[in-house]
């Protein structure tokens, strides 16, 4: 996979020093993505010049590309697919800057100037329009309760994007809001801020006799199967198995390093038999809960309290300084879809934490238009079709 190594390892290595760094914004998960459609662009800033690659043109500018990463003040990967309509896709595509770009959003002027290199890459690739959604705090805590804070630089940056013509997007590929745990904290006071329940689940799945252990390659077949059986019945679409794959490969084949992405999956068993499972990336100091799956089996045990609890543990001794609980509710109601998953995850005692979301520049107005009309429908039909291919692969 590594066709560049030195820039590979130099790519991650700079992100790392750079404004909240993201595993979704590494070479690793761009070459991800690559098999799948997508072509990877890497965009750095440096104080004076602004400056992007891809990566067949990586080879050629090696000196250009390690000067300016070297000096780099902002970067950001920025994925592009091209759209199969007959005659049109050398002109028309996608661009998606999946939690980038990286840069100090407080810094005014540096801001202005990613955004303005932003929005001249997206004409020039001919983009319908180029998503960004980077982690810019809206404030934390639920709103209009008590423990709500509001952060200022939010809607600073709202302001600027609004101004310059940005649409909120009605397409929000990641979560706009999530829940942090401050892994710096003992795990006697970790557990202490968790909800009575909560501990009290997590000592009855103990005494029960869930066991939690550290899973390999070997169990992706069983952990794909309880990621599927998950999807069915909570009712929301996952990808095919292949991907799955892709990224688990991709991901474990990695050493713990502060400045590569590796995976750790864990497995809760009973007597032998696992129950449920979860997939943890670490990145940069940060680990982020991606994806969980269960069976209907032993739900009594609480195999989900304990196999979480583990995890904070294992994060906590790889060093990490922030748990990301990856995903609360877009609207902190009880209809919301996300709304059961949410309370399991406030009982862990974290912060709850309000992002600016995905926002989208459209250089061809009418383009984008129609795609935002089509695509929803489009989307109903796949995940349809995906849920069908799910419990067919499951039979």
């Amino acid at each position: 996979m590594d066709s560049h190594p030195h820039f590979a390892l130099a790519w991650n290595q700079r992100i790392v020093r750079l404004a909240d760094p993201h595993f979704l914004q590494t070479w690793e998960w761009a070459q991800i993505k690559a098999q799948y459609g997508w072509t990877p662009f890497y965009l750095i800033w440096t104080e004076t010049d602004f400056f992007f690659l891809s990566q067949p043109t990586i080879q050629q500018d090696q000196s250009s590309w390690q000067n300016a990463l070297e000096h780099s003040r902002a970067a950001c990967l920025v994925l592009k697919r091209s759209l199969p309509i007959r005659g049109m896709a050398a002109r028309l595509s996608l661009l998606y800057a999946p939690k980038g770009p990286l840069v100090s959003w407080s810094d005014a002027r540096m801001r202005q100037r990613v955004l303005d290199d932003l929005q001249m890459f997206g004409r020039q690739q001919g983009a319908i329009f180029l998503k960004c959604d980077p982690d810019v705090l809206l404030g934390t805590g639920i709103p209009n309760t008590l423990d709500a804070t509001e952060d200022p630089l939010g809607p600073a940056v709202q302001a600027d994007l609004m101004g310059r013509g940005w649409h909120f997007s009605p397409d929000q590929i990641q979560f706009r809001n999530t829940i942090w745990l401050d892994l710096t904290l003992s795990e006697e006071t970790l557990s202490a801020r968790m909800k009575p329940k909560t501990r009290y689940n997590i000592r009855l799945a103990e005494k029960k006799g869930v066991c939690v252990r550290l899973g390999g390659l070997d169990d992706f077949p069983l952990l794909y199967r309880m990621y599927a059986e998950t999807s069915l019945r909570d009712g929301f679409t996952i990808r095919e198995e292949g991907y799955y794959r892709t990224v688990w490969e991709t991901l474990l084949r990695h050493k713990p390093a502060p400045d590569r992405p590796y995976a750790v999956p864990l497995i809760a068993e009973v007597e032998g038999e696992a129950v449920a499972g979860l997939f943890l990336v670490i990145f940069a100091g940060r680990a982020y809960y991606l994806y969980g799956m269960s069976r209907a089996i032993h739900r009594e045990k609480m195999p989900n309290h304990l196999l979480q609890w583990e995890a904070i543990r294992h994060a906590r001794s790889a060093g990490c300084t922030r748990y990301d609980l990856w995903g609360a509710p877009e609207v902190f109601q009880e209809s919301d879809p996300l709304w059961g998953v949410f309370r399991f995850k406030q009982g862990f005692g974290g912060q709850v934490i309000r992002t600016l979301g995905a926002w989208d520049y459209a250089p061809h107005p009418l383009w984008y238009r129609l795609y935002t009309e089509v695509m929803p429908r489009l989307l109903d039909v796949m995940r349809r079709r995906g849920r069908s291919q799910t419990r067919q692969a499951l039979s």
